[in-house]
């Protein structure tokens, strides 16, 4: 989301997580950011997502250990409890729209991986 894409008066500060070299292509690795646990994940093409690391489903913190893939176009993340695959752009279950997980805001600035948190 874009500065402009914030509701009034909120504004958004990156908070670095780690370096990108710190996470293998097509792996996760969790961050505590402010109080919340966050899974980051980069893909073999270098993009890099973030999600709560909560599974809804398997009710434990576990999604940044999850399998990451692609079904059609869309990178995702297979929980590693009950598989449930939840998408990397919009946190949406590709098995369940109706379930979704929290997304952050990413910014990588000279390797440095930053989550956006918004107030």
């Amino acid at each position: 989301m874009s500065a402009d894409q914030l509701s009034a008066g909120q504004t958004v500060t990156y908070i670095s997580v780690c370096r990108l070299d710190d996470i293998d292509p097509e792996t996760g690795v969790a961050a505590l950011v402010r109080g919340e646990a966050v899974a980051v994940f980069r893909t073999l093409d270098d993009r890099v997502f973030a999600l709560s690391n909560y599974d809804p489903y398997g009710h434990a913190s576990v999604l940044a250990r999850g399998i990451v893939g692609t079904r059609g176009e869309v990178p995702f993340v297979a929980s590693p409890l009950l598989k449930q695959p939840f998408s990397l752009e919009s946190g949406r279950c590709l098995d369940d729209p109706s379930v979704a997980v929290a997304t952050y805001e990413v910014d990588v600035v000279d390797g440095e991986v930053r989550i956006g948190v918004r107030h």
